[in-house]
């Protein structure tokens, strides 16, 4: 059973990473016209949150540096900055995964809002402390908009179709005591 349950647990945990991985690619793919108007949401914000809020063993702090890091460097952004602010974002979830995990989603949907909305404030205040080029205001507040669209999108496919859902209290007891 234990053997089982590792594979499974390591299973997600790539499958994670593959998920990551596919947003990168699809986002890299010259889809897009040149001029845009509006942004695309952050799937893998997304993604990595509602599986934070749902099973924080699926994506590790290890793995959501490394994706968050590799894409930073692919989509040519400040390398680690925004690694590191959804690293604290996520941690910051993760911490009130227990208490959100009692509450409806529109309550964890306001705690992923402020938590997106902190960390892309926080991301613009060092780029404009560095004095590094930023994207536009209004296509960052687009982002976030999208993003927050898109976030129960997210969770709906994350449970019905991946099976990542929030773990039920009887489970925390039998996970603690294996």
């Amino acid at each position: 059973m234990a053997e089982r349950s590792a594979t499974f647990l390591w299973s997600m945990r790539f499958l994670y990473l593959v998920l990551c991985g596919l947003v990168m690619f699809i986002h890299l793919l010259p889809l897009e016209p040149v001029t845009t108007f509006w942004a695309a949401p952050d799937l893998m914000i997304a993604l990595t949150f509602a599986w934070v809020l749902r099973r924080p063993e699926y994506a590790p702090l290890v793995f959501i540096t490394g994706a968050f890091l590799l894409a930073d460097f692919l989509f040519h952004r400040p390398p680690g900055l925004w690694a590191a602010l959804v690293l604290i974002g996520s941690q910051t979830l993760r911490a009130k995964a227990p208490d959100l995990r009692d509450l409806t989603f529109p309550m964890e949907w306001l705690s992923v809002a402020t938590t997106l909305i902190a960390i892309t404030i926080g991301y613009r205040m060092v780029l404009l402390i560095l004095v590094i080029d930023a994207p536009p205001l209004s296509l960052s507040l687009i982002q976030v908009l999208t993003t927050l669209a898109a976030y129960p999108l997210v969770v709906l496919a994350s449970q019905t179709v991946l099976r990542v859902r929030k773990i039920a209290p009887g489970e925390v007891d039998a996970m603690r005591t294996s």
